[in-house]
């Protein structure tokens, strides 16, 4: 049995502080990258309730050596339901400008030379009335709610369009001396251009996609006998598998899990970390909060391994050509 099966009988699990906590190493290397991810629930309604969640994994984290944590999408506030006036209210009191103070009381203390920083994602106020579903990375010395530093979904599905506006072109790139990661959030990784502009122009070694993914989603097929009543949760196992080997990039994917204090609805969990080749290495449950912890990666060795097999982008470049003045491509016609 797979090792990354959550339901495997040899993945070790410690209870720290109310979490239960898998750890793996990925190499020896202790110039590796090592990544936190929570798989955890928001509670809705109740903010306070959340960043007591968020500072207490935080903490765990730093404990167990973690370079870079990352937290699901709208883990401070949750996710938005059907009652429109109520929440619109208390989404409002949830904009990451009124947790300002939070932030640099709480979170920020916690960074040292090991413990660099934290991927959060919240709403944030947007325009006409609207809010930006928005992801930055919190560290030392750096200007997180910039423009430039922050990463505004782009693809909004369902009750989201109601509720939050676009943020049509907007990418985010980071590069540090153990990669250079891109950002996507939730529904975004389902659009395959958006992740090629990513691997193809802005040539990322890792993608890291934040999540409140849910679970439940009917597809029935009787007369070949095939039902699911959870597709999205098998999109969610099979995307980022293919993502991360199509582009030959690290997906290193956070989801939020359990069930929405208001709507009802459940979200998959599932967060992990699927290396380049495709492969799953370490996987969340889909039912329970849990903090998974992979140590010492190597995100561009890893990359370099697969593109001497394929080197996609070589193989890409062959047959596709730069539009002139834009991000896209097309098939070059001699």
């Amino acid at each position: 049995m797979d090792p990354a099966d959550p339901y495997s009988p040899f993945r070790p699990i410690e209870v720290v502080d109310g979490f239960p906590v898998i750890e793996r190493v990925y190499s020896d290397d202790p110039s590796g990258l090592s990544v936190g991810l929570a798989n955890i629930t928001a509670a809705v309604p109740d903010i306070e309730a959340n960043k007591e969640k968020i500072l207490r994994a935080a903490r765990i984290f730093k404990r167990r050596r973690v370079n870079i944590a990352a937290f699901p999408e709208f883990s401070l506030s949750g996710y938005f339901w059907e009652d429109e006036p109520s929440c619109r209210r208390y989404m409002r009191e949830a904009t990451i400008e009124n947790h300002i103070d939070w932030i640099e009381t709480e979170l920020k203390p916690l960074f040292d030379d090991q413990f660099i920083g934290i991927i959060l994602n919240n709403v944030a106020a947007g325009p006409d009335g609207k809010f930006l579903n928005r992801t930055f990375l919190l560290a030392r010395d750096h200007e997180y709610l910039a423009p430039e530093n922050t990463y505004e979904k782009v693809f909004l599905p369902g009750i989201e369009k109601l509720y939050t506006e676009s943020g049509r072109d907007d990418r985010l790139v980071f590069e540090g001396p153990r990669g250079r990661v891109g950002f996507t959030t939730c529904y975004d990784c389902l659009f395959t251009d958006l992740l090629r502009e990513y691997s193809m122009v802005d040539r990322v070694d890792a993608i890291v996609e934040i999540a409140s993914w849910r679970a439940a989603a009917t597809r029935d097929y009787p007369g070949l006998n095939v039902r699911t009543d959870h597709y999205y949760g098998d999109l969610w196992d099979t995307v980022l598998a293919a993502s991360a080997a199509i582009n030959q990039v690290w997906v290193i994917a956070c989801n939020a899990v359990g069930q929405h204090g208001i709507s009802g609805a459940v979200f998959w969990g599932g967060s992990g970390i699927w290396a380049p080749s495709g492969l799953c290495l370490l996987r969340g449950s889909h039912f329970n909060e849990e903090l998974l912890v992979m140590h010492n990666i190597d995100v561009k060795g890893a990359r370099k391994a697969e593109q001497e097999d394929f080197d996609y982008a070589i193989d890409f470049n062959e047959i596709y050509r730069p539009l002139e003045g834009s991000r896209s491509f097309t098939r070059k016609i001699d």
